[in-house]
């Protein structure tokens, strides 16, 4: 397993990573002992870094990351999230210094672990001002409890303010063959300031892996089923791409999911992606995109067939919404 670093002072960890969001139950049921034996798998690979959040479940992803490092926590770079929150109208950001100080502990808790290597704040507050928020988190840091910043969805210029209060070692957000929105401003902004991205759904959220049909066999719950890139005239544009996709990994003999993660992982040493996994099988698959060798003309043919934009919205408004653009 190759190693890349994140940022100019984080860990060092495994070129790709696990999301662990599925294993709360996000795409459907879970398989509680599946989930953990995957995260097994992936450290017997070589993977060692997990992302979760504490909002996954919420808490359920925590914990059952939590058991399946019990005895390996010193093979594994843990990151969790914070600041989304649920409440009876849905889902709202709080950045409050005193929530993300109180947070943490309860993710150390269900994690069962004395500190986290990297904590992210999930969406920027624009009721907090984004010094405060990182105050906090840099406190946290001198307290122990974590190692390193992290943000997500984060605009050029909070990525700059909050960089001036603390270093923010990586920033995560959605970068793929068919979500390419970091590139014109957000990713330029990161390699001034030595920062790197962390890269969550990169396979599209199982589609550039399994094909626009994915969306028939989604469980009810399935929160894909409101993908706006699933719908209407967009579901049909991106069925095309996606079978683009399959032809360039059927010319290789790879998978789709291989040839995504290859193309994410060749944009630069300074992306590390982490496309999400409860099953052996899939962790599997995608580690070996690691050492998949892809032509430079097949890197410039997906860029070209996955034209930036091309797919439609990656969320629906109201969620939007929540994404800093400031």
């Amino acid at each position: 397993m190759q190693i890349r670093k994140l940022g100019a002072t984080g860990p060092a960890v495994s070129a790709i990573g696990v999301g662990c969001m599925g294993m709360a139950g996000s795409y459907g049921p879970v398989d509680e002992d599946e989930a953990v034996a995957t995260i097994h798998h992936a450290l017997d690979l070589g993977i060692t870094f997990f992302d979760t959040a504490d909002f996954y479940g919420p808490g359920t992803s925590e914990q059952i990351l939590g058991r399946a490092l019990r005895g390996r926590r010193e093979a594994a770079v843990i990151a969790s999230k914070t600041g989304l929150r649920f409440g009876p109208d849905g889902p709202y950001v709080d950045g409050s210094p005193e929530y993300v100080t109180s947070a943490v502990d309860e993710s150390l808790r269900r994690l069962g672990v004395e500190y986290l290597d990297l904590y992210y704040l999930a969406r920027i507050d624009p009721a907090v001002p984004i010094e405060e928020t990182v105050g906090a988190m840099a406190e946290l840091v001198k307290a122990g409890k974590i190692r390193a910043i992290g943000l997500c969805e984060a605009s050029p210029r909070s990525i700059r303010r909050a960089h001036a209060v603390h270093p923010v070692t990586a920033l995560q957000t959605e970068y793929s063959l068919w979500e390419r929105h970091v590139e014109a401003e957000i990713l330029p902004t990161l390699r001034e300031l030595g920062i790197s991205l962390v890269a969550y759904r990169p396979l599209g959220s199982g589609v550039l892996a399994s094909g626009v049909t994915l969306v028939n066999s989604l469980h009810e719950g399935d929160w894909r089923r409101g993908d706006p890139r699933l719908q209407g005239e967009n579901l049909s544009r991106n069925a095309a791409l996606v079978e683009a996709l399959a032809q360039v990994a059927s010319e290789r003999g790879v998978t789709p999911a291989q040839v995504a993660l290859a193309w994410v992982l060749a944009q630069g040493n300074d992306i590390v992606p982490i496309p999400g996994s409860k099953r052996r099988t899939h962790v599997a698959e995608n580690a070996a995109a690691v050492d998949l060798k892809i032509s430079d003309n097949d890197l410039s043919r997906l860029s070209e067939i996955f034209a930036a934009g091309a797919v439609g919205d990656r969320y629906p408004e109201h969620l939007l919404q929540m994404i800093d653009r400031s």
